[in-house]
């Protein structure tokens, strides 16, 4: 079964958390891809008699495709970029992951994301009076070349794979973003997160049954980190945290003040700023001062109890929209923190999974970007925009991917090559 698109980002505050339907009233239906998209395909049947196979199930007869927005924006890098003007494009476009292309290769190969920017500052940093070159000279591909050992070929889905194969690939790989690819174009469609599909799980757990392990509660969990939790003091230089991210391979880093209490979070993301601000040459200042640009705005860390269930701490994370909780006692005392991995519950006895169909549309002729961008604000379309950047041109590309409800729709990606440094779009709304 399918839900309707607008009801993916549908704020989760106000609905009812507690209603769960029982095992002989729930069942998934669901087509197999086994017949031409021509004919007629009849749906099929799951029911669910386990409750504790209720969202894996559901997991199984959802595809990626369910979860690429109707509206969003996409960020390639061409691997001849300069690394420093990479990640000021990410700054630039307020995003945190760019998809690298290779174009003698003419194959997308990686993502850039602010790991490898933290990666190369605590490579080169040497102190505030010399100049981190390397930023400034390198290009991606040449950076990649050095860093082969953490720079792996791309690991990407395609639009028809379901959303427990994307699972099984997130945690087999150990990875936090997973692209989707069209499979007959080749044109990057959406990149998947742990916090997306959870936020999509959380939306449809009403409809569901509610599995036992749900009423768990945290501490009797195997998830998360909840021993030796690395911290970091308000008085740390940064160019310490840089290296506690490296060695540790962790994404934050709770703050405690001089008395062990919890004051802060410093996650990899924040780390951007120094790109933002241009003050990636001074390694030297404290975490509190490198967190002084969001101090105004910043609600408090989002924190959980040890005797948290786990339907609690998803509520939490999805209604707080961040990635991670810290787990702190009654003094404010860190004892854990963990990811958006609570994945990993509904799939512990995943098995393989039915080919979905796929909804695909035919190829029209391309159009001027004049005429593209008319008829999507006409025709009250929304879009994917796609910013190819390389230092020699920058490219537009418009990739009209409606829902099933839109096969009004038939239209191709159509690409226009702008010349100049850089070139950044908007989302198309309506």
């Amino acid at each position: 079964m399918s839900y309707p698109p607008s009801a993916r980002d549908t704020p989760t505050r106000n609905r009812n958390r507690t209603s769960s339907m029982s095992t002989d009233q729930c069942a998934i239906l669901f087509r197999e891809a086994n017949r031409s998209v021509d004919s007629p395909l009849p749906f099929s049947v799951e029911s669910i008699t386990n409750v504790n196979d209720a969202y894996r199930i559901f997991l199984k007869h959802h595809t990626s495709y369910d979860l690429i927005p109707l509206s969003a924006k996409l960020i390639v890098f061409d691997v001849s970029l300069n690394v420093k003007k990479g990640f000021f494009a990410l700054v630039y476009n307020g995003v945190r992951v760019a998809i690298l292309w290779d174009s003698e290769c003419q194959e997308y190969v990686g993502l850039l994301t602010i790991t490898d920017f933290i990666r190369i500052l605590h490579k080169y940093y040497k102190s505030p009076e010399i100049p981190i070159v390397e930023l400034e000279e390198h290009q991606i591909k040449t950076w990649r070349e050095q860093m082969s050992d953490y720079a792996p070929s791309l690991i990407y889905i395609t639009p028809e794979r379901t959303l427990l194969d994307a699972v099984q690939m997130l945690l087999e790989h150990k990875v936090h973003r997973l692209p989707i690819l069209d499979p007959l174009t080749g044109n990057p469609l959406h990149i998947l997160t742990h916090k997306r599909l959870l936020k999509y799980l959380h939306f449809n757990m009403p409809k569901l049954p509610m599995p036992t392990f749900m009423m768990d509660q945290l501490q009797n969990l195997p998830i998360g980190t909840m021993q030796n939790v690395v911290c970091v003091g308000t008085d740390w230089p940064l160019h310490r945290v840089l290296t506690v991210f490296v060695e540790n391979r962790v994404s934050a880093l709770p703050v405690i003040d001089e008395s062990g209490r919890l004051v802060d979070i410093y996650a990899k993301f924040d780390v951007i700023n120094l790109a933002a601000t241009r003050s990636y040459d001074n390694l030297e200042i404290t975490v509190f001062d490198a967190l002084q640009y969001r101090r105004e705005k910043f609600s408090g860390v989002a924190t959980c109890k040890p005797s948290h269930t786990l339907k609690e701490i998803i509520d939490i994370i999805v209604d707080a929209g961040v990635h991670r909780l810290v787990a702190v006692d009654e003094t404010q005392r860190v004892l854990g923190i963990s990811l958006a991995l609570f994945l990993s519950s509904p799939v512990q006895f995943a098995y393989p999974s039915p080919n979905l169909v796929l909804h695909t549309y035919p190829y029209a002729d391309k159009h001027t970007l004049f005429s593209v961008l008319n008829f999507l604000f006409i025709s009250c379309i929304i879009s994917l925009v796609v910013v190819i950047i390389s230092d020699s041109s920058s490219h537009v590309t418009v990739f009209p991917y409606p829902p099933p409800e839109r096969e009004f729709l038939k239209s191709s990606a159509t690409t226009f090559t702008i010349f100049g440094l850089m070139v950044v779009t908007t989302q198309s709304i309506c």
